[in-house]
């Protein structure tokens, strides 16, 4: 099959999906029992019937909610997300503001989780039933397992507070200012203006709840890799490839790890979509100004349009992941582009 073909297959499958979560994201935010009104409006003003009503007015509260919904979704198309209750500014704005952390975050945890993660599956994998392999089953284990809040408040205190040996919560310290900004991203931008104390600086803040992230996501990556290496390395063609004899390195690399690494992608892609839509806890421990932050603030608050609006990014940011993911099967799989 022609990529190009392929691609426009996989656009018409998303085009309904990408409909189908805008219709579903509105049901459940309305279906939620609860009134702005309560949070937004003190008990003096709930009382004035007038003003409860221009709130309701001014947020299209007093609108049908088929109404409702199709005003959203004409202006979304239009890249209006609306206007948030709590801070009164466009809710893209507000996304514009706080996605360049998240992304700044989420894009140094999926690396140091794929670094570890596909460096212990297949040494797990090569070593198979041996010390080293229950020590990497073991380690993967437990960052599955193990709450990742925990993690970080256990690194904060140990690593941060009684050894000093890695930078505590937040971007910068409080004596830098933020770089000029360009991209959102601290550590891009402080080397586009040449700032290297601000660059040393955003590395060193990174450090801690990268490792805290991307230990639960190597622990994925290693336990999908060590079990799809595996069940690779026993097909018939790694034998003959190996009785030919050809070197165990490049038996296990290009001709076991090319051919399992499907699942991986699949795991990789769906753990850097989950990352992106803002870790909450993390965030919150770690005082990073990203989407989960921002998303609890509204959630507490029941800022809709802010709620609608980021659950729109989140679920267009895993669609369009998973539509990456999909062009990638494209050059890894041989068999679909032989269909």
């Amino acid at each position: 099959m022609p990529l190009h073909r392929y691609i426009i297959r996989r656009v018409l499958f998303v085009i309904p999906l990408l409909i189908g979560i805008t219709l579903a994201a509105f049901l459940i935010a309305n279906a939620v029992p609860a009134d702005p009104m309560n949070t937004n409006l003190s008990p003096s003003a709930q009382g004035n019937p007038e003003i409860v009503a221009a709130f309701r007015a001014e947020w299209g509260l007093d609108k049908p909610p088929v109404e409702q919904y199709l005003t959203y979704v004409g202006n979304m198309l239009q890249g209006n997300l609306g206007r948030s209750i709590k801070t009164r500014q466009p809710v893209a704005e507000d996304i514009q503001q706080f996605l360049p952390a998240t992304i700044e975050l989420a894009t140094t945890s999926i690396v140091t989780g794929l670094i570890m993660g596909i460096s212990f599956g297949v040494i797990s994998a090569v070593w198979y039933n041996s010390f080293i392999d229950y020590v990497v089953r073991t380690f993967a284990l437990v960052g599955v397992s193990f709450p990742i809040f925990v993690l970080a408040l256990v690194g904060l205190s140990v690593l941060h507070a009684q050894l000093g040996i890695v930078a505590g919560p937040g971007r910068l310290d409080y004596a830098l200012q933020d770089p000029p900004t360009v991209t959102g991203l601290f550590t891009l931008d402080s080397l586009l203006a040449g700032e290297w104390e601000t660059f040393r600086n955003a590395v060193a803040h990174l450090i801690l709840p990268s490792l805290i992230l991307g230990s639960y996501t190597a622990g994925i990556i290693a336990r999908v890799t060590r079990s799809s290496l595996l069940e690779v390395l026993g097909l018939d063609y790694i034998r003959t490839a190996r009785a030919k004899g050809l070197r165990e390195n490049i038996v296990i690399v290009r001709h076991g790890l090319s051919n399992s690494l499907i699942p991986v992608v699949t795991v990789i892609g769906l753990s850097y979509g989950n990352l992106l839509s803002g870790a909450v806890l993390t965030e919150s421990i770690f005082a990073w100004p990203g989407l989960g932050r921002y998303m609890y603030r509204a959630s507490t608050s029941q800022d809709f349009p802010a709620i609608m609006g980021v659950s729109m990014l989140i679920a267009f940011i895993y669609v369009g992941v998973n539509f990456i993911v999909d062009i990638l099967y494209y050059f890894l799989d041989p068999r679909i582009r032989a269909t």
